[in-house]
């Protein structure tokens, strides 16, 4: 009975140690915060899955808001481990806070107008017609300060009913059919699919919206940073940057 009982303690033993050493042995979880332009969503949505697939122990948080609204929490000293700005104004605003910028992508805006376009507009002169409603980014975000661009060189005197903290807030007015047209980037519009429709002009070929993508100095994982960063501007993340309608450098 004792050679028995002291085969089965040793049989315990040995199971607690093989459990002991599987737990040890297990990849500790690491979460990745990246600030995002709102307009990067549904791109850096898949960029985050592609990344996270082949570094299983990581997760990928993404915040996607307007630029100006991430760059002011980052100079207010919130913790995170990238930026990725819609244009250079707002990634420049937290220049001493960041690593070296780089471009991974641009952009350039369209009008998007619910489906069968009930209004009628077809260039960028329609949209200051009596009685058009349109909604447009605030002139601190990036889609604004292009849509005042775009503005001067049409010049048409455009009096939006409202002016959005984020491009995605614009699309979703239209979508809501609170507006006879909006002014987004070509990337949100292709998001929305069926749920608008695109009317392209000519004056925002010569307004392109320049995306710059930064490590933040006092990121909590800077390697891991490094890493997303060469990714977004890799062969993976050009290819899904492109499927979304961006250009890429």
């Amino acid at each position: 009975m004792m050679a028995k009982l002291r085969i089965i303690v040793g049989a315990l033993i040995a199971l607690v140690l093989l459990a002991g050493c599987g737990q040890a042995a297990a990849p500790q979880q690491r979460t990745l915060t990246v600030l995002a332009a709102a307009s990067l969503t549904e791109s850096f949505d898949e960029l985050g899955n592609r990344f996270t697939a082949e570094h299983p122990d990581v997760r990928v948080q993404f915040d996607y808001q307007g630029s100006s609204t991430l760059a002011e929490q980052i100079k207010q000293g919130r913790q995170a481990d990238v930026f990725a700005s819609a244009d250079t104004k707002n990634m420049d605003k937290v220049r001493d806070l960041v690593g070296t910028p780089e471009t991974f992508a641009t952009n350039r805006l369209t009008i998007v107008v619910p489906p069968g376009n009930p209004a009628g507009i077809t260039s960028f002169a329609d949209l200051a017609a009596p009685g058009r409603t349109v909604v447009v980014c605030a002139p601190q975000v990036p889609c604004g300060s292009a849509t005042q661009e775009v503005t001067r060189l049409s010049g048409a005197q455009l009096k939006p009913v409202s002016e959005e903290d984020d491009v995605k807030s614009v699309l979703q007015k239209v979508v809501a059919g609170e507006a006879d047209a909006g002014l987004v980037y070509i990337t949100d519009a292709r998001a929305a699919g069926a749920q608008v429709q695109s009317v392209d002009f000519p004056e925002s070929q010569q307004v392109i919206n320049t995306y710059p993508i930064a490590t933040i100095t006092a990121a909590p994982q800077p390697q891991l940073a490094a890493e997303f960063m060469a990714f977004a501007r890799g062969p993976v993340g050009r290819e899904i940057l492109a499927n979304h309608g961006f250009s890429t450098p």
